[in-house]
This record gives structure tokens, C-alpha cells and sequence, in this order.
């Protein structure tokens, strides 16, 4: 639990004069940059003092200049923390609305552009999750979403959810599949414990969507260059 406390207290400490100064300053100017790379800071530090390495192959795969939705596999509360400094330029996710209530924390990932996400299964909501993501892309935002839906309780995949790629469809924008892998025994679902350790990321090349006549037809383009990244236990 040593490493799962000196995370927490890293960000707590470091999060609280972040939020006083940089979210009333991004608010009066207009600019959520300085707010965004401080955060991914505090972030890369608190890993740092818990032990925790982030290993990052194939960053030469982001076309530079276009806003992407990276989509990448889940298997750890450490994947967004980890994955998402690692991305060039900024990049906004989806969130589960109750984390997007929390204070200070939630207005500064509204301020980020972070879409609040609904799963009570209704396709209103799926919409509006949707709408506002291509909005995000529109304004040259990066979008990450974990596209399981969910974490995997034992590092192996799961099904993927439709909605990024009805996303990645109605915009056209190029889709970076990302293998995360080593986060499933560092911290595991439903699990506060933290064992140090490195995370793998491995960001692929594009996928573009309109190479592919049907949603289903990218969906499986993705979910194998995914897989290609994993090792062989976790790709079923």
C-alpha cells in the first residue's frame, strides 16, 4: 500500500495549488495549455516517486497536425494517468459523468474539454457523447477513449464498445489503436493495491476510416492492431 500512498499524496499535494492558480487563470484567459501540462506533470511525478516507469514505443505514428482519436485497451486505473501525458499536443477523453462532479477536478476536466459519459444504456445519451466529442475534434483536440468501455478484470480483451467508431465514421478522423500492457499487475480491477512496474504503451500507425465501408469492417482493423501489440495471453 506504500507506493498506492505516495501516488495519492503526490497528486493530492501537488493538485490542490494547481487548482487554485491555474483553473481561475484558464478561466480568465481562455487557455487550458498551462493548466493541461501542469496536470500531466504532476502525474509523471507522482509515478516517478511510486515506482511506477512508463515505457512508450512508436510516438513516429501520430500524423502531426490532425486531431486523432487514440483507442487503446483497458486493463488498469493506471491507463488513462498513463497513456494520456504520452500523447503529443492535447488530448481530451471520455469520463463517467460521476467523476466529472468531483470538485475542482471535475471543472478542470470540463475546462480540458473531457466528455461526460452516461451509462445507463439509452441511445440519447450515447448521441450527445458523441456530439460533443466531433466538437472537440473540430477545435484540433485529440480524443482518447478506452474503446472495452471497461477495465478487463484479468488483462484479457474485451468486446469493444460501438460508439467510437460511429465517432471515428461521422468525422473521419484518423484513428492511433494503442497496446497498453504491464498496468494489469500493478494495479488490478477493483484493487487499491499498487506493485511498481512498468507500463507499456505502444502507439500503432493510423487506421483511417474511410478505408472501410462499414463501421464493423474498421472496428476489426483496430481490434487487431490492438491485439498485435499485447503479448499472446492477453489478445483472447
Amino acid at each position: 500500500m506504500f507506493a498506492a500512498l505516495v501516488l495519492l499524496l503526490t497528486i493530492v499535494v501537488l493538485a490542490i495549488p494547481t487548482a487554485v492558480i491555474f483553473i481561475p487563470l484558464t478561466v480568465l484567459t481562455g487557455r487550458v495549455g498551462p493548466l493541461y501540462a501542469v496536470s500531466n506533470s504532476i502525474v509523471r511525478t507522482a509515478f516517478r516517486l511510486a515506482g511506477i516507469r512508463v515505457r512508450v514505443e512508436g510516438l513516429e505514428n501520430i500524423p502531426p497536425g490532425q486531431a486523432c482519436i487514440f483507442m487503446a485497451n483497458h486493463v488498469s486505473n493506471l491507463d488513462p494517468p498513463a497513456l494520456i501525458p504520452q500523447i503529443p499536443t492535447r488530448s481530451a477523453a471520455f469520463s463517467k459523468r460521476s467523476i466529472m462532479k468531483i470538485p475542482a477536478l471535475g471543472y478542470g476536466m470540463k475546462l480540458a474539454d473531457f466528455i461526460p459519459v452516461d451509462r445507463d444504456g439509452r441511445l440519447e445519451s450515447a448521441q450527445e457523447s458523441i456530439g460533443a466529442a466531433a466538437r472537440v475534434l473540430a477545435k484540433g483536440v485529440h480524443i482518447t477513449t478506452f474503446v472495452e468501455g471497461t477495465r478487463s478484470k484479468d488483462g484479457r480483451m474485451l468486446p469493444f464498445k460501438k460508439g467510437p467508431f460511429y465517432l471515428a465514421k461521422e468525422t473521419g478522423a484518423p484513428c492511433i489503436p494503442v497496446s497498453i500492457y504491464g498496468t494489469e499487475t500493478m494495479m488490478a480491477k477493483h484493487s487499491l493495491r499498487l506493485h511498481p512496474g512498468t507500463a507499456h504503451i505502444v502507439f500503432h500507425p493510423a487506421i483511417h476510416p474511410a478505408d472501410y465501408a462499414r463501421r464493423e469492417d474498421l472496428l476489426k482493423a483496430v481490434r487487431a492492431s490492438i491485439a498485435s501489440g499485447l503479448p499472446e495471453w492477453m489478445r483472447s
